[in-house]
């Protein structure tokens, strides 16, 4: 019994994947729930994290509109501007705070951290972890956060929540020296090598798999001591989760406290989708994602549940997601 159901259901949704493709390339698909990408660039300093910084901000704007997101950036451009931080407060005024499209905050640049408050350094006045927090408080739609500046941990501390999936360079804020992870994290976000579970996009967690492996063999191979340590948080904690916490994608260590995995959240956001997936309406995306975090809650729990009970629940959601596919791709 075992056996068919995986059969089947990998047989059904590549067929139904097929199907989506075909209709999805003879009509022009537009994204329902089109996600809003800020790009948020701080004061680089120097001419050389200038140029760094340019290039991964580049990187996000072309995987925004490959995506068909809308795109606004600050901070790159004139070199005496001082408003950027209110540029930005604006940006998240006129910002829908409800809804399923996705709120992509990236922050690039540099951050410092005085032992109680984290800022991410802005020309002209800085934002803190505290204010943002603040700014974001009316937002209820998902809402992915990626600082990549050093001495942003607590930035990942202050912003956690449901619906949230926050990713920064370090685990302290006393981690200050330039971040790399940014730059292989905009290289990641948009690189097919990067899809490991080869579902033909690559997601946010995947992305950061790959960016942080590709930190640790940057220090690996200088023979130099880390001074990041990139962490994710999906799971509403604020503790986040290491890359080398994971096998594949999936983690297979948890919290002392308990809490749910991190990651699967995560897995489920993809800021270029694939053609299926742009086809999909995104009350079926939802629904969709909603069981699929119902499958990895009852995979969690298969040790302590009977092997027949387990198959047949597991039988169960499988059924409800073919059964989305199906008519979500126009077949009854």
């Amino acid at each position: 019994m075992k056996c068919f159901w995986v059969w089947f259901f990998r047989t059904w949704c590549a067929w139904l994947g097929a199907a989506a493709t075909v209709t999805a390339a003879e009509t022009a698909i537009t994204r329902q729930d089109a996600p809003s990408v800020l790009v948020l660039v701080g004061a680089p300093g120097e001419v050389e994290f200038s140029t760094n910084f340019t290039y991964q901000a580049q990187l996000w704007e072309r995987a925004a509109k490959r995506g068909g997101a809308t795109l606004s950036t600050i901070g790159v451009g004139e070199t005496n501007r001082t408003e950027d931080q209110s540029l930005f407060r604006q940006m998240l005024d006129v910002e829908p705070k409800e809804g399923l499209a996705e709120l992509w905050i990236i922050l690039i640049g540099h951050g410092t951290f005085d032992g109680r408050e984290a800022r991410f350094n802005l020309r002209g006045p800085d934002v803190t972890a505290t204010e943002l927090a603040d700014w974001l408080k009316p937002f209820r739609r998902p809402l992915v956060l990626v600082n990549t500046a050093s001495a942003s941990a607590p930035f990942l501390n202050k912003l956690s929540g449901t619906n949230r999936i926050i990713a920064v360079s370090t685990r302290s804020g006393f981690e200050q020296n330039y971040a790399r992870f940014g730059k292989y994290l905009a290289e990641s976000i948009s690189d097919p090598e990067g899809d490991l579970d080869q579902d033909g996009q690559t997601s946010l967690l995947e992305a950061f798999l790959r960016a942080s492996h590709r930190v640790e063999e940057f220090y690996k191979n200088e023979g130099r001591l880390a001074t990041e340590h990139p962490l994710i948080d999906d799971n509403g904690d604020g503790q986040g989760t290491p890359a080398d916490w994971f096998r594949g994608t999936r983690a297979t260590r948890k919290s002392k406290e308990g809490s749910a995995v991190d990651g699967l959240r995560a897995r489920q956001r993809h800021l270029i989708p694939s053609v299926e997936e742009m086809a999909m309406k995104p009350e079926v995306r939802a629904q969709r994602d909603a069981l699929e975090l119902k499958i990895e809650a009852l995979r969690l729990e298969k040790a302590s549940m009977q092997e027949s009970v387990y198959f047949d629940r597991l039988e169960q959601l499988l059924l409800e997601i073919a059964r989305l596919k199906r008519g979500s791709s126009g077949f009854e």
